[in-house]
């Protein structure tokens, strides 16, 4: 018996729908005075009782009553449509079709019942019908195996699974449906022992089926009515609790005012209550252990993530009832599931427990069975699950802080930095809830404190302890966004951040540490940026999105804040820090930030004044790089035209420009001028000067000062002399660099006479030779940074620069030689394609440092791409590839992806330069192999194997479309073929030419090859062979016979592309069906072959060069075969196959006998599984076993840890039920212990 519960505070118990019924409504009012029908009456299946036949009769008119058809009223024009017809159009209100449906029923039941077993059919997608003849004399299971002989087997598609919004919203319908029919029932005829029972034994008949259609729809109805009976259940619980409590208080009153006749009538309500919570009890029982038991683990995730939502609503709507282990043990089993889809369904119904804390008491045993793996989720490989498994760990802390361990916490913080948004922002409120949310009492007297005094201080330093713990300092960015939601107030709380700055400590305070200072200026920083951007850091979200009216107000609201705040702040803090070269180079990036508006509205003019004098301070006290850099930034930044203190910052560069110019032009005549060897000193200060001008110019364009000049004098000196500093040489190279650039944007953005044009010209001509010197420099450092910056030279001044309507500048076009091509592949070669542990000078000594590794991986991979960007916008020549790629797969690790699309760019263009250039690079590895090995070599050996398999990789990216590419690889076959003779033997022509081993990787290509191009082929290697090769057989000459083999095979065939070859092999059935392809012309075989045959003998009587002729244009070549479907969507596709069994493809009478005596088997262990489940509930044995717990796999992302076993702990028994339609009360009371009354489970616990 169902414990009486307590009304949920979250659930409703009557909507307003259901309060007001039509007058077809089967409603019972609460005080009892309406009468149930059939009530304690035997009704078997087929056979009306006495007091309906005068209903069906003559004298009662049609069965289904006037005006009605098929059982439902005629009404909005809709006539003579089934049940499933009108569910599916969605126009009419559900209760009236569920009424329509009452009235027929009260009419004649067995109609109407046959009406609502159709309904259930159709919905499975099946064309069938049950006839009332097969209902009256036919078995659920003989009905079962008749309507799956009448499946369509056409199709695999049925309501549930159709595309379509009319289709989505069938599936609603559908379980709405079925809720409002159970609702409207609840007061009689759910109670009259035939409804129910023939539904519920007809669905439980449905989803044991191994049609998937009927499977997966019998078991939405099956949960959805289960889901409808708790909520009945938990009504009559309600109504039995209210009912004893008038009992009670009218039995305690004095004798001479207590009602006898009212006491009777409760007691006669309680009893017919409790008979009526008894009845419910049953019917649920059947369904849990005749359903939901079997199908929580059915092959089918749809089915099993069904399951498992549904006992989540079960366990929150009625939780004194099933809130307890033996329910929830298939919630924690579940969440081992291999489908991300079941495991998100477990994640979200264990939230909606855990959001209520009134229940957490009864979760306790399974937190602690189950809280590992729930931390585990949070790695899982599905993000949504992630996501779910981490908000549940939140609820979990909400509940109770003493649960999680500290290790457990921990595992969940380092996913703030996580790159997936919904993960990181999940986690940033777990963060939030644990560290941050609490709040001290004494804490609620300082609320209106602000500055270093505000609550929100102690959580700042926490917040920057948490920050330094994590050591990903290169991630501020990262946490700030994550907590960016939850603790906004905390994060915006600027003016906090700035006292711990500026301000001295309180008395008993301790101080900020040095590293803890740079960590608050970082996520400070990273907080403005938020604020001021409003969109994620790079590497989370898609891109900008469109903000909202109240977000760009919110947006303007920070700025003015940020910029009244900082603009009389920063100058401070710059003065305070100006030494620090990490904290200034933050405190710069601010101002990009300002509403510089507010600097002449405001009247802020003398701030602005202090925090220029604070720049030009730090730009004459620092030579770091990124310092530099952030003050160019920050004047580009405060210099704009649109605001009124543009010539105030413009006067203030200009003189800091001029000064460092003179000072550079000074220092550089004096360095240049000395006969000796340059001073260090003189060197220092050069350099010095020359890194503040070079990060100026990056940003700013300095053309007045004609800069070219004297780095011309500094890169042509140290051509000469050979001994400039290798500093001073980068930063001249990458100064000369941006001169040129300016150059040609002001030649771009305004009209420009010939002599600019010419004089660029010059100097880009100039310049690039001197990049092209210093490739050859001993120091690698400045061979990377001429190689870097040539490549950006050749790729800006190529033939795009026309490109857009500039052809004006179509004598700035600069194409390399083929000296400076092959130096710029001998760079690539020497210092991108080498061992890790050789690359010591880019890594400064220090290869044992992991991060230093990565460093230097990084940096060759840009000079590859710089150079491979040349090749494919067809800078360079597409041959000069051929070394690039035949580095595939021995850098494949490293370098993969790059090479990868470069192949794939370059075959863009040009496929048949590209396949050239492929051939040329395998050709290349093999004749580096004989000048290793020589001639005598082992075929076998890992150099020629590698060779080979390099070759089936290229033969791979050539993909399934055979046409496509069908002139590159016959092209590529001809240039094999004239290498592999191109060496005859010098001991004659006995034997084999000196490559012939070629032709065994040349074969790799012969599958791509089209059938008749295959005979073109053989018939061009016949020209190069003698009549003796033709009869040798030795062992030198197996690479001639495996080639000329691999272009025989398959030259009978019809089926000449891979794709038809996939589509014969994966035919189905249905191919049988399905018409050939009609109305092709086809060209006889002999004219084909001749045209093919042809086309390389012409060629090489009139032409020299490896150019093939334009294929003539076949119209029916290829024999298409007819269209097939997938596979899985074939008939057999509607049951489940397992996949590890492949057999040899019937025909069709052969699959349709095993289609149909696998369906007789299947019928007959279901009757004899139905027949032994009877016996043993007539026998009254226990029909307890032990649960079958679903297979799992291990679906994290990282593969520690191992999953324990799941049956530790959990041996609950659980009983199976398959409930006949025509048991009686005392037959279904036999089916006890009941499995949901408290008291029948069993001790054992988690």
């Amino acid at each position: 018996m169902i414990a009486a519960p307590e009304i949920p505070t979250d659930f409703t118990l009557l909507q307003e729908s259901e309060t007001h019924f039509s007058s077809d409504t089967d409603f019972e009012d609460i005080e009892g005075k309406n009468q149930k029908q059939g009530k304690g009456k035997t009704c078997k299946k087929g056979k009306k009782g006495p007091a309906e036949k005068g209903k069906s009769g003559n004298g009662g008119g049609k069965p289904g009553g006037p005006n009605r058809m098929n059982g439902h009223h005629q009404q909005n024009g809709v006539e003579n449509m089934m049940l499933f017809e009108v569910v599916k159009m969605g126009k009419s209100a559900m209760q009236s079709v569920v009424d329509d449906w009452i009235e027929s029923y009260k009419h004649d039941r067995d109609i109407a019942l046959l009406d609502l077993i159709n309904f259930f059919i159709q919905c499975s997608g099946c064309k069938g019908v049950v006839t009332a003849e097969m209902f009256r004399h036919m078995q659920n299971s003989e009905i079962i195996r008749k309507m799956t002989e009448e499946f369509d087997e056409d199709s695999g598609d049925y309501p549930l699974t159709m595309a379509g919004p009319q289709w989505k919203k069938f599936k609603s319908s559908f379980c709405e449906f079925i809720g409002v029919l159970v609702r409207q029932c609840q007061y009689s005829i759910i109670y009259d022992e035939y409804m129910m029972d023939t539904v519920i034994s007809l669905l439980t008949g449905l989803s044991d089926s191994q049609v998937r259609a009927f499977r997966h729809t019998s078991t939405l109805a099956a949960m959805k009515l289960m889901t409808a009976l708790v909520n009945v259940a938990l009504n009559l619980s309600i109504n039995m609790d209210n009912t004893q409590r008038q009992y009670e208080a009218e039995r305690n009153k004095i004798i001479g005012k207590r009602a006898n006749d009212r006491l009777e009538l409760l007691l006669q309500k309680r009893k017919e209550l409790q008979e009526n919570q008894d009845e419910i009890e049953n019917m649920m029982n059947a369904i849990f252990k005749g359903v939901f038991v079997h199908r929580y683990r059915d092959a089918i995730a749809e089915i099993r993530a069904i399951c498992i939502e549904e006992i989540g609503i079960w366990m929150k709507m009625y939780s004194d009832a099933f809130l307890n282990d033996s329910y929830l043990k298939y919630v924690g089993w579940t969440m081992h599931d291999k489908q991300g889809e079941v495991r998100l369904k477990c994640l979200t119904a264990l939230q909606g427990l855990y959001y209520n804390k009134e229940l957490n008491s009864k979760l306790e045993l399974f937190t602690s069975r189950f809280k590992d793996r729930i931390v585990s989720m949070t790695l899982d490989k599905e993000y949504d699950v992630a996501v779910q498994a981490i908000k549940l760990l939140t609820l979990v802390l909400q509940s109770s802080e003493e649960v999680l361990t500290a290790e457990d916490c921990e595992n969940v913080y380092h996913l703030v930095y996580s790159a997936h948004r919904p993960v990181a922002v999940a986690a940033g409120e777990f963060l939030y809830k644990k560290l941050f949310s609490r709040r001290d009492p004494e804490d609620d007297g300082i609320l209106k404190r602000r500055g270093r005094q505000s609550p929100n201080a102690n959580l700042v330093k926490t917040l920057v302890f948490f920050f330094l713990e994590s050591e990903l300092h290169e991630h501020a960015a990262y946490l700030v966004d994550s907590m960016w939601d939850c603790a906004t107030d905390l994060l915006k709380d600027w003016e906090c951040m700035n006292s711990l700055l500026l301000e001295e400590p309180l008395n008993g305070e301790e101080p900020l540490t040095d590293r803890q200072e740079s960590a608050l200026i970082e996520i400070m920083l990273c907080t403005i940026r938020q604020a001021a951007e409003c969109h994620p850091p790079v590497g989370r979200g898609t891109g900008k999105r469109v903000l909202t009216a109240k977000e760009k107000k919110t947006q303007l609201d920070d700025r003015t804040k940020i910029t009244e705040l900082f603009a009389v702040a920063l100058p401070q803090l710059l003065a305070k820090y100006s030494v620090d070269a990490e904290k200034v180079t933050n405190l710069l990036q601010l101002p990009q930030y300002f509403d510089l508006e507010i600097y002449t509205t405001g009247r802020l003019e003398k701030h602005l004044d202090a925090l220029l004098r604070q720049i030009r301070d730090i730009v004459e006290k620092h030579t770091d790089i990124d310092v530099l850099e952030a003050c160019s930034k920050t004047y580009h930044a405060l210099c704009n035209e649109e605001f009124t203190i543009f010539n105030r910052v413009d006067i203030a560069r200009s003189q800091l420009i001029d000064e460092l110019a003179d000072k550079f032009n000074r220092l550089l005549e004096d360095f240049l001028q000395e006969g000796e060897e340059p001073d260090e000193d003189d060197a220092y200060q050069v350099l010095s000067t020359l890194k503040r001008i070079t990060a100026f110019h990056n940003a700013h364009d300095l053309s007045r000062w004609d800069l070219f000049g004297c780095n011309y004098k500094l890169l042509k000196t140290g051509i000469e002399n050979g001994d400039m500093p290798e500093q001073i040489v980068i930063h001249a190279l990458q100064c000369t660099h941006y001169v040129i650039l300016w150059q040609l944007a002001k030649i771009t953005e305004s009209s420009s006479t010939k002599e600019d044009l010419l004089r660029l010209k010059k100097q880009m001509r100039v310049f690039c030779q001197i990049c092209q010197h210093y490739l050859t420099n001993v120091n690698t450092a400045v061979k990377e940074q001429a190689f870097t910056i040539l490549c950006d030279v050749l790729m800006i001044f190529s033939h795009q620069i026309m490109t857009g309507g500039r052809d004006m500048l179509e004598p700035l076009v600069y194409t390399p030689d083929s000296s400076l091509q092959s130096e710029l592949l001998s760079f690539i070669l020497d210092h991108v394609f080498i061992d890790q542990d050789d690359d010591n000078n880019s890594a400064d000594g220090q290869q044992d440092d992991e991060a230093s590794k990565i460093e230097a991986l990084h940096k060759r991979r840009n000079l590859l791409a710089a150079f491979c960007k040349l090749i494919v916008y067809t800078v360079v020549e597409m041959n000069t590839a051929a070394d690039i790629f035949k580095q595939y797969m021995k850098y494949y690790n490293d370098y993969g992806d790059i090479i990868k699309e470069t192949m794939s760019k370059t075959r863009q263009i040009d496929k048949i330069q590209c396949a050239k250039t492929l051939i040329l690079s395998l050709q290349q590895l093999f004749n580096e192999m004989i000048q290793e090995n020589g001639y005598n070599f082992d075929r076998s050996s890992p150099t020629f194997s590698g060779i080979k398999e390099l070759a089936r990789r290229f033969a791979l990216t050539f993909g399934l479309d055979q046409l496509k590419t069908r002139e590159a690889i016959a092209m590529l076959h001809k240039d094999g073929i004239e290498f592999a003779f191109k060496e005859p033997n010098p001991q004659g022509e006995s034997h084999p030419p000196l490559n012939l081993a070629f032709l065994d990787i040349l074969s790799e290509f012969s599958s791509k090859l089209l059938r008749q191009d295959k005979r073109t082929v053989y018939v061009y290697l016949e020209k190069f062979m003698t009549f003796q090769m033709s009869l040798r057989r030795e062992d030198v000459w197996l690479p001639l016979m495996s080639y000329r083999n691999s272009l025989l095979a398959g030259g009978d065939d019809d089926t000449m592309s891979v794709i038809s070859g996939i589509s014969s092999r994966g035919s189905t059935v249905r191919n049988k069906k399905t018409k050939p392809a009609t109305g092709k012309r086809k060209v006889p075989e002999a004219e084909e072959s001749s045209s093919s045959d042809s086309m390389w003998m012409n060629r090489e009587q009139t032409m020299h060069t490896p150019v093939m002729m334009q294929t003539p244009q076949l119209t029916s070549t290829i024999m298409r075969e007819p269209k097939r479907l997938r596979p899985e969507e074939s008939y057999m596709g509607v049951y489940p196959m397992q996949p590890e069994h492949h057999q040899a493809p019937l025909d069709y009478k052969q699959q349709e006998e095993a289609a149909r005596q696998q369906q007789e088997r299947a019928a007959m262990n279901y009757v004899k599984l139905r027949t032994n489940l009877q016996h043993a509930i007539r026998r009254g044995t226990s029909l307890m076993e032990d649960d079958e717990e679903p297979i799992v796999e291990d679906v994290m992302m990282s593969s520690e840890g191992r999953i324990e076993d799941l049956n530790e702990g959990m041996d609950f028994d659980t009983m199976d039920i398959d409930l006949p339609p025509s048991k009686n009360r005392r037959e279904r009371t036999e089916l006890k212990p009941d499995f949901f009354d408290p008291a029948s489970i069993m001790d054992e616990s988690f």
